[in-house]
């Protein structure tokens, strides 16, 4: 993964026109994106991983075998 994303659109307007966004005192905060066309300044940040939604193999609530498998256990 590289260490800065790159957004592609503009999450107000839709447009393609964005640069780093540089503050007043020259500095460019992490993740900082300026559009040109609506002027608007954004931030992107990663706030975490989420969790892998259960599957339809995950263990069934009363029966313990997988759901979708037959009483038997064999497909």
């Amino acid at each position: 993964m590289s260490a800065r994303a790159v957004p592609f659109h503009c999450p107000f307007c839709g447009d393609e026109d964005l640069r780093p966004h540089e503050a007043e005192d020259g500095t460019s905060p992490h993740g900082a994106w300026e559009c040109r066309s609506c002027l608007r300044a954004f931030k992107v940040s990663m706030i975490g991983q989420l969790r892998r939604p259960a599957s339809a193999t995950s263990t069934g609530p009363s029966t313990g075998t997988p759901t979708g498998t037959p009483s038997g256990g064999v497909r």
